[in-house]
């Protein structure tokens, strides 16, 4: 009987199962076209946002297809039809292949593609010719020696060095010459059939340059202009942030802000734009070369300008944001200085910082309006912080020093705290510190005549122990996980022990130097500045930018 029941259950529970799995499936057939929907429309605005980013898009996007479609009326149309006959195709290859982004790219290539034809067309009539004279039999030997020669030469001047950005006219040259000398050898007439392909080639040539440069131009040199003062924008933007989010201690109690990989930070949009200068040192050169073959325009009105030495600008500015993207890096690092001994140089960080940047976006906005400026009071006030930084750091070495010494290096800071507000009694603290230090007992005639800064030195030695728990608390270093649980261990047995005391004071000496580091990378930033002015002193010399005193 119990046997029968639960198998009668089972089938009931299976039973009601049933229908379960059906009404279960429905809502999952359902769902399919409002999945198809909603990837639709998310397609559509990520398409908006692309075209929003940048307008010229757009505008590349449809003077291409106005530069295809005038070329395909000379095909559509019978009259033009008649004159080129199917060689007109090769007008619209010319146009798709050699129609660039800017003006000065379309130039380029038109160069290669012009001259790449043009030889092509020569090497194929006169081939042609000696084939033709040669006789039959020997006619196709010589037509396939000489497309084995053109392939091998060709193929191996494209990969010199020196011939690199003239890698598109060789393969011009090749794929030009073997489709004339097979189309002429079974045509019969390769003279005829070389010039009816080279009208065509000038023909698509001609109407994408026109297009290109009439039809709102996109310059290479505005690219490159803009690109490199925006590149100065951020790097100015990063180091303020970085910095403001070290002193601060912004983000440092999120137990994934140490965690996370230093290239997934959502939170700091200046940080991506910093990262994103880094990578554009082959941009600048892409652009540098197509501006070079662009006629003087808008605010570049004076041939042979000098555009390579935007390259040499922007790989020092590049050398600038290695500094920035360090900072960063020691800001997300594990081992970070407690928040009190960040305070101690706040103000002189701070300050330093901002000169920086300031004097960073000078130096973009000199570049975006052409102008040269005297910074002579700009680097002269930031030497000037960057020097009162070195000596706060300086005068308070020993915050940074690792010493495993405890008990002196407490006595330091007791001292240096109370020396501001009781300079006449320093020596006399020195003394008593000295004697707490070993164990000594003061006698009653010395505790009768102690002063009031002696007292409250004695008040600063006993909490020593409970300041130095809350930092090391507060610090998120490495090892976090001992530390905790040698306070809890300290907690229970109502003091330290002998042997904690140097492991905690080498956990803090650690700590301490990751300040030092932080602050020697802004020092090297600045340094690094000077040959970023002198670099754009040398542009604003070749381009002849306006003089312009602050």
């Amino acid at each position: 009987m119990n046997g029968k029941k639960g198998s009668s259950t089972n089938s009931e529970s299976c039973e009601i199962n049933i229908p379960n799995i059906q009404k279960t499936k429905i809502p999952e057939t359902m769902k399919k076209p409002r999945d198809v929907r909603y990837s639709c429309s998310s397609w559509m605005s990520d398409v908006w946002e692309f075209c929003k980013q940048d307008r010229n898009r757009v505008i590349f996007s449809l003077k291409v297809g106005l530069a295809v479609l005038l070329v395909s009326l000379l095909i559509l149309f019978q009259a033009p039809y008649q004159i080129f006959g199917t060689n007109i195709i090769w007008s619209i290859l010319t146009v798709a292949i050699m129609f660039e982004y800017t003006v000065g790219a379309t130039f380029n290539r038109g160069f290669n593609r012009a001259l790449g034809s043009v030889l092509a067309g020569i090497l194929a009539i006169i081939v042609a010719q000696v084939a033709l004279s040669s006789g039959l039999v020997a006619e196709p030997y010589i037509i396939g020696v000489s497309i084995f020669l053109i392939g091998t030469v060709t193929s191996f001047m494209k990969l010199w060095p020196s011939l690199a950005p003239y890698e598109y006219g060789f393969r011009v040259i090749l794929f030009t010459y073997c489709l004339i000398i097979i189309s002429g050898y079974r045509m019969g007439s390769p003279v005829v059939t070389a010039m009816d392909r080279l009208y065509s080639i000038a023909i698509g040539a001609i109407v994408a340059v026109l297009v290109n440069v009439l039809v709102f131009p996109i310059w290479a040199g505005e690219q490159l202009h803009k690109e490199l003062v925006t590149s100065f924008f951020s790097v100015a933007d990063s180091l303020e942030e970085c910095v403001g989010k070290y002193i601060e201690d912004e983000g440092s109690d999120d137990p994934d802000f140490f965690k996370s990989v230093i290239d997934e930070f959502p939170d700091e949009p200046a940080y991506k734009k910093c990262r994103s200068t880094l990578n554009s040192s082959a941009k600048l050169e892409s652009l540098a070369t197509s501006a070079k073959w662009e006629p003087p325009h808008g605010r570049f009105r004076h041939f042979f300008y000098p555009w390579s030495e935007y390259v040499k600008v922007g790989a020092v500015l590049r050398y600038c944001a290695y500094e920035v993207m360090a900072l960063h890096g020691v800001l997300h690092s594990e081992i970070q200085a407690p928040y009190n001994l960040r305070l101690t140089f706040q103000k002189e960080i701070q300050e330093a910082t901002s000169q920086a940047a300031e004097l960073v976006r000078c130096l973009g906005n000199d570049i975006q309006d052409m102008k040269k400026t005297l910074k002579a009071s700009l680097l002269n006030g930031l030497h000037s912080s960057t020097e009162r930084l070195q000596r706060a750091i300086d005068m308070h070495s020993y915050l940074l020093a690792s010493t495993y010494d405890p008990m002196k290096d407490r006595s330091c800071r007791t001292v240096d705290k109370l020396s501001r507000a009781f300079t006449p009694t320093l020596s006399d603290l020195n003394e008593q510190l000295d004697n707490l230090e070993s164990g000594e007992e003061l006698s009653t005639t010395s505790i009768a005549q102690s002063t009031p800064s002696e007292s409250l030195a004695s008040q600063i030695l006993d909490s020593y122990h409970d300041t130095m728990r809350k930092q090391c608390k507060r610090l998120h270093s490495w090892p976090s996980r001992e530390v905790d649980t040698a306070f809890d261990h300290e907690e229970l047995e109502g003091g330290f022990e002998a042997n904690f005391i140097p492991r905690m004071k080498a956990l803090e000496s650690t700590a301490a130097l990751s300040l030092a580091t932080f602050t020697s990378l802004i020092i090297e930033f600045v340094a690094r500045l000077d040959h970023l002015v002198e670099a754009v002193d040398e542009l604003s010399k070749l381009a002849k930018f306006k003089d312009e005193i602050l």
